[in-house]
């Protein structure tokens, strides 16, 4: 049996190129960065170069790189974080998106229960920010901003550069969650007006368990994890080198190939979202047509439950998602769905299918046939 994946957006192989920096990583520097010997001091050289190639991908200064075991965590340091340093200013007013990840809407619930006051921007039907809703919601209280930049279900890419302008101008600090986007599109947090900026290497064909968060110099931050003040005292916990080093070689990559593969992942995507649509009735695709990611296709499919088509056409051979891996076991419907205003047995009928290095056409092919004959199926036994 065929074996095909195209869930690229919860998480990708880890490229060759990559696994043969980590691997002699692993075997050659493992000490201690903190450590004053040679060994120690060996590893500290791989750790600030690794700090020096992800800064210059986003046009940051190395020491504003802050290393962290995944977006999640990055995103509650980033979240958390400012929250309490905002608090001793007398500020306690929180924005956030209607669509972000699960780690930074739960971080903002968290902080409702500690006193903190907490607005949810509203989106249109293709997933962006109302922006004049934004200006208004900004007040004396508002200590950030956190808008995600390319959605990590229905892949609509955000105008962050015109968020950064406004909040830069209202004087609030503005955060936004690039896990899905970093290194494959253009990212300038100088130019973007951006303070804060979270990214993980796990999707970006690097190794798993690593990720930064960019803290602009002068940022007011209070540290999550206590301990021996590692990462300019952010983010106390032995540094995982070789995963940093892979994760710098992975962005690297990535940064260098992004053009090239994105051009050849929205035709294969264009190509998949038309046949789907086209030949297969009562669909519709979710996020903008065009602003969204080169690889990410969601598509609601009426009358059909997500997770039925997902254990389908898994025993098919094609490994697809409902929505965020990091969520699928919840059998709520999309969060990001509903707040396009998707009713929410539509939203369960919804399927996102994540394109990749290795994806063929012929898999694209043999997945819409196997979709159709599922639906078809699914659909004659469905209450709906």
């Amino acid at each position: 049996m065929k074996k095909i994946y195209l869930d690229y957006a919860a998480s990708t192989p880890i490229d060759p190129r990559v696994l043969k920096v980590l691997n002699s990583q692993l075997k050659n520097n493992f000490a201690n960065s903190m450590s004053l010997h040679f060994f120690g001091q060996k590893a500290a050289l791989a750790v600030e170069e690794s700090r020096r190639k992800i800064a210059r991908i986003i046009n940051a200064k190395e020491d504003e790189i802050i290393f962290t075991s995944s977006a999640t965590e990055s995103n509650n340091l980033a979240i958390k974080g400012v929250a309490f340093a905002a608090k001793k200013r007398g500020k306690n007013h929180l924005i956030v998106s209607s669509i972000e990840h699960d780690c930074v809407l739960e971080s903002a619930k968290w902080l409702k229960t500690q006193g903190f006051d907490v607005s949810f921007l509203s989106v249109d039907k293709f997933g962006f920010v109302n922006l004049e809703e934004l200006e208004k919601l900004i007040n004396k209280k508002t200590f950030l901003v956190s808008v995600i930049h390319a959605n990590n279900e229905i892949g609509t890419i955000q105008d962050i550069t015109s968020i950064g302008r406004i909040c830069r101008k209202k004087g609030v600090y503005f955060h936004t969650d690039a896990a899905q986007s970093f290194a494959r599109e253009d990212i300038d947090v100088q130019k973007m007006n951006i303070d804060l900026l979270t990214a993980s290497s796990h999707k970006i064909y690097g190794p798993k368990g690593i990720a930064f968060l960019y803290v602009k110099k002068g940022v007011l931050i209070e540290p999550i994890l206590h301990g021996g003040g590692h990462e300019n005292g952010l983010r106390s916990s032995t540094l995982n080198v070789p995963s940093i080093v892979g994760f710098a070689a992975a962005a690297e990559i990535m940064r260098k190939e992004a053009k090239k593969e994105n051009k050849r992942l929205k035709k294969l995507r264009d190509y998949m979202i038309k046949k789907i649509l086209t030949t297969i009735p009562r669909t519709h695709l979710n996020g903008h047509p065009e602003r969204r990611l080169a690889n990410n296709i969601n598509i609601s499919f009426n009358g059909v439950e997500g997770e039925a088509l997902v254990m389908e056409l898994s025993f098919a051979g094609v490994a697809v998602s409902t929505g965020s891996a990091c969520s699928s076991k919840n059998l709520m419907p999309s969060h990001v769905l509903c707040a396009l205003g998707l009713p929410p047995q539509e939203a369960h009928g919804s399927l996102r299918i994540s394109l990749g290095r290795d994806t063929k056409k012929e898999e694209v092919d043999y997945t819409i046939s196997v979709l159709k004959k599922t639906v078809e199926r699914l659909r004659k036994i469905s209450p709906f």
